[in-house]
């Protein structure tokens, strides 16, 4: 079997990229010889949709696949295959990054059918989102977070499947933050909250990897 976290923060070792392969070290614990890889989408170039409709053509060779070919190419063609797919993104600008949004619009648009009778045949494989912020649960609802992100997960509800999802609030952002303007933050607090509550999003997302397999299982 075969399954990926898709990584759309910029930094391959922080706290996203640790909540993503906890992930994947929770679905090898249902299928230890899976196939399980991170994929960083900062590690390569590539671009959103551009409205070439080739996914679309009546009869057309690429109907229901993405035309481009650039780096995210080959990658995407592995990834529509998988058996369950996790993605992971900080939350920049009340949304998830630009990156992880050229990648989910490749992801996801080609097997949206402009039909009321006619479907995309492809492979309907659970989903998670974890979502990484700097701001407070409290704040986040305030915002209205939850709430552009629910509407987000309705697209990969019709697409895929009912996403899981788990959100982690007041990230630890710097290793010395006295070298950055930070002061809206206080640095001991946030040290305490990565010291304590961390450890339990970190188990959070292995359970969620657990129930992706769970659930690929399933759809066998």
């Amino acid at each position: 079997m075969k399954f990926f976290a898709i990584n759309g923060s910029p930094r391959p070792k922080c706290n996203t990229a640790q909540l993503l392969d906890k992930a994947l070290e929770g679905v090898k614990s249902v299928f230890p010889d899976a196939d399980a890889e991170r994929i960083n989408l900062y590690d390569f170039p590539f671009h959103g949709c551009k409205s070439c409709f080739a996914c679309k053509i009546v009869n057309g060779k690429h109907y229901g696949r993405c035309v481009q070919n650039d780096d995210l190419k080959p990658i995407l063609d592995e990834i529509v295959e998988a058996d369950g797919v996790i993605l992971g993104s900080p939350i920049y600008f009340s949304d998830v990054t630009g990156n992880m949004r050229c990648f989910l619009e490749r992801f996801m648009f080609p097997f949206v059918a402009y039909s009321k009778i006619e479907t995309v045949e492809h492979k309907k494989m659970p989903i998670a989102y974890i979502y990484t912020m700097n701001a407070s649960e409290e704040v986040s609802h305030q915002i209205g977070y939850h709430d552009l992100h629910n509407h987000f997960e309705m697209g990969l509800s019709m697409v895929f499947t009912k996403p899981e999802h788990l959100y982690v609030y007041e990230t630890y952002q710097f290793k010395d933050y006295s070298k950055y303007v930070s002061d809206a933050f206080d640095e001991k607090e946030r040290r305490q909250i990565r010291k304590t509550r961390f450890p339990k999003d970190l188990e959070s997302a292995f359970e969620i990897g657990k129930k992706i397999a769970i659930q690929a299982e399933q759809h066998d």
